[in-house]
């Protein structure tokens, strides 16, 4: 078994990517049942929120689960305090810098894998005590930097060539062989998100799974925002936006807006989060049978 399964506690070492607003006991007990590792997106959840959603996963699954922290929450510690109450073993850390909170994490009896987009990120995580790293290729959905960045198959190795600590890839692994080439890389295990979007239990609203569906290669764009920027797959509305050179489109959306836009299939409000992933993603399915087949 390696290093990585030991600190999750599950079959396979397949996590399920958090996503803004996806908290779904529902999602993520399905996950936990199918054998991988199912997570919690807490980002900005208080006390009150933790409990229930903690308290739904419980109702549904017995198997060890997860949650991602935004460490920029101020309420993380408390979060994390509950999460250890509930027996909740490996947590991954994102946003932020992880010296300040793996302490308490350890103290907590807990393991952490902090998620980064660069070489230089890692291995300052690795020196201020992670347990494991989520390196995160440019082809990822979610928040990127501003600056460079490296594809999923140069970053995995060049962090894992780097560190001792297990490595689990994110970016661009929707099947079987994507799991086996992140393997091949040197991670233990990966990260899914956009995949998991465009299953039968997510939550996510039909609009989205379609748009992630329709998805062809090139599909996707980085929006700028303040100091980041979001992989979506663009609408007429940005698309017409981009077009205009006086559009500064930093100033038309924010991240802000994001949950509420893809939960309600509002993508003028916001554009539908996909990673490039989504172009090879032609059918919604069960939770159980995208796991199957990625590791058969």
């Amino acid at each position: 078994m390696s290093t990585l399964l030991e600190m999750l506690g599950c079959r396979y070492p397949i996590i399920q990517g958090p996503i803004a607003e996806m908290k779904s006991p529902r999602l993520t007990a399905a996950v936990c049942e199918a054998g991988a590792f199912g997570m919690l997106s807490l980002g900005f959840s208080n006390a009150e929120e933790t409990r229930r959603l903690v308290g739904g996963v419980r109702e549904l699954t017995d198997k060890p689960f997860g949650a991602n922290i935004m460490l920029i929450n101020p309420a993380s510690p408390e979060i994390l305090k509950i999460l250890a109450e509930a027996g909740v073993k490996t947590v991954t850390t994102s946003t932020g810098s992880p010296g300040k909170i793996y302490p308490l994490i350890h103290d907590l009896g807990m393991k952490g894998l902090h998620v980064l987009l660069a070489l230089s990120h890692a291995m300052r995580a690795a020196s201020e005590g992670a347990d494991g790293l989520v390196v995160s290729g440019s082809e990822s959905g979610g928040l990127r930097s501003m600056g460079p960045e490296s594809s999923t198959m140069v970053l995995v190795p060049l962090v894992a060539d780097q560190v001792r600590i297990p490595v689990v890839a994110a970016g661009g692994i929707a099947d079987r062989r994507g799991y086996r080439a992140a393997l091949a890389l040197g991670a233990q295990g990966v990260q899914i998100g956009t995949r998991f979007i465009a299953s039968e239990e997510a939550p996510a609203p039909q609009i989205w799974k379609e748009a992630i569906l329709a998805c062809g290669d090139g599909g996707t764009m980085l929006v700028p925002l303040k100091n980041m920027k979001m992989r979506v797959i663009p609408n007429k509305k940005l698309l017409d936006l981009s077009a205009d050179p006086n559009v500064d489109l930093s100033e038309e959306y924010t991240l802000m807006n994001a949950p509420k836009g893809w939960m309600s299939g509002d993508f003028d409000l916001f554009p539908a989060g996909a990673g490039q992933v989504a172009a090879l993603i032609k059918e919604i399915k069960p939770v159980k049978a995208i796991i199957d087949e990625m590791v058969s």
